[in-house]
């Protein structure tokens, strides 16, 4: 299973991304996946997953409101839309998928740089 990450760059505060999550299997065959990010300096945290079972959500406290993700099966790709983004937003993000118990697998990342 390989998960390829992409969309990062560079955007200003109060700007968007859409980060893609790419799968080299059906992503309906995963329980879940989620994105995690990891800022310099700091731990990975979670940012928000999204589950088989109707696609329920669930975000972080200091992303909720702002980032949305979803899937598209037909695609085998997870997104995540981050809108009004925020200094504090800067990090590496990391797709992930996995059972009920775990994320059993990661992708590469892709760095978000978002100036003030």
């Amino acid at each position: 299973v390989q998960l390829q990450a992409s969309g990062g760059g560079l955007v200003q505060a109060g700007g968007s991304l859409r980060l893609s999550c790419a799968a080299s299997v059906r992503t309906s065959s995963f329980v879940r996946m989620g994105w995690f990010r990891q800022a310099p300096g700091k731990e990975r945290e979670f940012v928000a997953r999204i589950s088989w079972y109707r696609s329920s959500t669930y975000y972080a406290d200091s992303v909720k409101g702002r980032f949305t993700i979803s899937r598209d099966d037909a695609k085998n790709t997870v997104y995540l839309q981050m809108n009004s983004l925020k200094p504090e937003d800067t990090a590496v993000y990391y797709c992930a998928a996995g059972d009920s118990r775990e994320y059993e697998y990661w992708g590469q990342g892709t760095e978000v740089t978002v100036s003030s």
